[in-house]
């Protein structure tokens, strides 16, 4: 029997105001709890990480379902994607509109299509035919998203935009028959162009799974990391004998140095370890071991207590 391990993430961030850090915390604690309590009973790594993606897709603080930001019309498109490393099966949604959990589509279409990846229309189409509830769009809508979407808006007309929107959520876990899985979703990047996809959708971007290397799930500036391919870059460092870390480290300083992007890793293996890692300036995160539970947001902030 392996030791069950699932790691969350929150997406990397520039900065997180002290008012908000408690939620953000809060959440991203449930999340990990959730994903953990699904491995204790038995439940598959992919189970695992759908379960926690759900619970951070639900939390208006991060940037994903119900907290999606909001592209240049005002409106929420959200992507998502989902894989098994016990077999490579797949599956990925992106643009998606009137759909409360992106990840449980993104499930859907590795579990009940022969296609790994559904996007617009045709991925409206499948939820609505899988009896997923469409929802109007202005229940994802939040009121801080409107008050970001006019905050960028007039920072772009003054050239003071800052491109480095860095929110996505994400899971990686290892279950206790030693299969890994990984789940990311967002809604993007704020004020983006409709019809704009990033990373999260791009199975070897947004993240990846395959139990003879591990799992991941990556955030940050989602075209610096399709260039790099940062998922698959990572695991191949793995593949090449280098630790968890020391991998997250060399993409993640390749990423930066190569085309000045910045983000953030989560990453598993099938014999149980983790490890997360960022270069934005904070990344909410929660990894759940042996009744454990690990969390932090910042470098200098990490704690330890025991799982209820």
């Amino acid at each position: 029997m392996n030791s069950a391990v699932i790691v969350v993430h929150g997406g990397g961030a520039s900065c997180i105001s002290k008012d908000r850090k408690e939620r953000v915390r809060q959440g991203i604690v449930k999340a990990a709890t959730v994903g953990y309590n699904i491995l204790k009973e038995g439940g598959s790594a992919v189970d695992a990480v759908e379960g926690a993606v759900v619970v951070l897709e639900d939390d208006a603080e991060f940037n994903a379902g119900h907290g999606s930001v909001l592209n240049e019309n005002g409106e929420v498109e959200m992507d998502a994607s989902i894989m098994n490393g016990k077999d490579l099966s797949a599956g990925a949604v992106s643009a998606v509109r009137c759909v409360a959990n992106p990840i449980k589509l993104a499930r859907l279409v590795m579990e009940k299509t022969h296609h790994c990846f559904l996007t617009d229309q045709g991925a409206a189409k499948f939820a609505a035919d899988n009896g997923i509830p469409a929802i109007p769009g202005e229940q994802l809508v939040t009121e801080r998203n409107k008050k970001r979407l006019e905050k960028e808006k007039h920072e772009k007309c003054a050239q003071k935009s800052d491109p480095q929107n860095l929110g996505t959520v994400g899971a990686v876990a290892v279950d206790c028959r030693g299969n890994v899985a990984y789940a990311t979703s967002t809604g993007g990047i704020v004020n983006k162009m409709p019809g704009r996809v990033g990373d999260t959708p791009c199975i070897g971007s947004g993240g990846y799974a395959d139990n003879d290397i591990g799992a991941i799930s990556t955030t940050g500036h989602g075209e610096s990391i399709l260039k790099v391919n940062l998922a698959r870059l990572t695991l191949f460092h793995v593949e090449q004998g280098k630790t968890l870390e020391e991998a997250a480290e060399a993409s993640l300083g390749y990423m930066k140095s190569k085309v000045k992007g910045v983000g953030g890793v989560i990453v598993v293996n099938k014999a149980g370890d983790w490890a997360v890692k960022w270069t934005s300036a904070s990344m909410p995160w929660a990894a759940a071991k042996d009744g454990k539970l690990h969390s932090g947001i910042d470098l200098s902030d990490t704690s330890v207590t025991d799982l209820p």
